[in-house]
């Protein structure tokens, strides 16, 4: 199983969210070169990054940092967050970007996923985040009527591989990722799926790698020491 250290950026900052809500934004890091650095010192391989700011308003102005990473660093980056057009899909993967994750467009314009899935194949990836079982989107501000699986399926049919699933109300919390929900979505599809939200403790690492899970994203729990990288990445391995 994977593991992807994450860092999300607002207004340029390193920044953690409380169950999505941008007013519990809070900065867990001062540089977001030498967080990257430390968790490619720790093993890691892949680094997952967000645009929070891009996530609520469709706007790439965070990337520089992004591909500032992929550039200068040996960590392959994820990234999520105001990736509505193939155009920007383009920008980053031209750019060193190794993956991109398609998040409300997944649900209000389901054609650009099968396009940039034509395109890129297994560079895609689609987020789908849910409360109480329904995507949420526009940066996590909007509810849709989508159950989390149905979308998945959907997903699937196009041919999207990676799926990054988020249950927000276990985001930012370190009380554990849900894993009654992690089992259902990777029992409802083929894709390779991710876990995000909720990571507490290495128990949560062994709890996913038992669900036969693709990947698991951690964010909160290493910024604040109950988890520690380097063993989650060797509880991880086969």
């Amino acid at each position: 199983m994977l593991i992807l250290p994450a860092i999300d950026i607002k207004d340029g900052c390193c920044v953690r969210l409380v169950k999505g809500d941008y007013g519990t934004a809070h900065k867990v890091a001062e540089s977001y070169m030498d967080t990257a650095r430390a968790f490619e010192a720790a093993g890691a391989e892949w680094i997952h990054m967000v645009d929070l700011d891009g996530a609520k308003d469709a706007s790439t102005a965070n990337k520089d940092i992004f591909t500032d990473v992929a550039r200068n660093t040996g960590l392959k980056v994820e990234v999520g967050g105001g990736i509505r057009s193939l155009d920007t899909v383009e920008m980053y993967l031209s750019s060193g970007i190794s993956r991109v994750i398609i998040g409300s467009a997944a649900v209000k314009n389901p054609e650009l996923v099968k396009q940039a899935v034509k395109e890129y194949k297994n560079k895609i990836a689609v987020g789908i985040d849910a409360e109480d079982g329904y995507v949420a989107i526009e940066g996590w501000l909007e509810q849709s009527t989508v159950y989390f699986t149905d979308l998945a399926k959907q997903m699937e049919a196009v041919g999207v591989k990676y799926i990054i699933f988020t249950d927000i109300s276990k985001d930012g919390t370190l009380s554990g990722v849900n894993l009654s929900q992690l089992d259902e979505i990777n029992k409802s599809c083929s894709c390779n799926i991710i876990a995000s939200g909720g990571v507490h403790t290495i128990n949560d690492i062994t709890a996913c790698k038992k669900l036969g899970l693709f990947g698991a994203i951690c964010g909160k729990s290493l910024y604040s020491g109950t988890l520690d990288l380097k063993q989650a990445i060797i509880e991880a391995k086969d």
